[in-house]
């Protein structure tokens, strides 16, 4: 299974906006999350494997990591989609849009065992011009185990720094 993603919209991020701990390329200790788009399809992907201390108990992922998981890969799913809406694709130099996060459910499905590859799939809809759904399917190599389901707010330009 591929595990990595050549073209993320967090590498295209400008540096005021790219410390978040979850996908930040900024964060030195952050975990990096990477969001790009699944094969020739309009759904997005972000790949992780996480390590031996990201365990709730031992043998299973923890589910804050799940959440932070769902909730990145989101702001990323979003931002492909709308970046592509305005005639654009990752790379073209021009940089993507930033979403925060609005609302964020998840539905834990199964434990998450250790040591599984995560593989985060999203399915983006547009709601309003400013805010969208993500749906993220996370599973834990092929274990379906959580559903999230997230708005995403187009980040106001006060949140980017001077």
């Amino acid at each position: 299974m591929k595990e990595f993603i050549e073209k993320a919209v967090q590498d295209y991020y400008g540096e005021e906006i790219a410390w978040c701990y979850g996908c930040g390329r900024l964060h030195k200790d952050g975990h990096h999350f990477r969001t790009g788009w699944l094969n020739n399809t309009n759904q997005t992907v972000t790949y992780y494997r996480p390590t031996k201390d990201q365990i709730g108990i031992p043998g299973f992922i923890y589910g804050g990591l799940i959440a932070s998981l769902i909730d990145c890969h989101s702001m990323g799913s979003a931002a492909l989609v709308l970046h592509r809406k305005n005639g654009h694709e990752i790379g073209d130099g021009t940089e993507p849009p930033r979403f925060v996060t609005a609302s964020l459910h998840i539905d834990y499905l199964k434990p998450t065992p250790e040591g599984a590859l995560l593989k985060a799939v999203g399915t983006v809809e547009e709601i309003h011009p400013k805010k969208w759904k993500v749906v993220t399917e996370m599973f834990a190599d092929d274990i379906f185990c959580a559903k999230g389901e997230v708005i995403a707010a187009v980040m106001p330009d006060t949140f980017k720094k001077k």
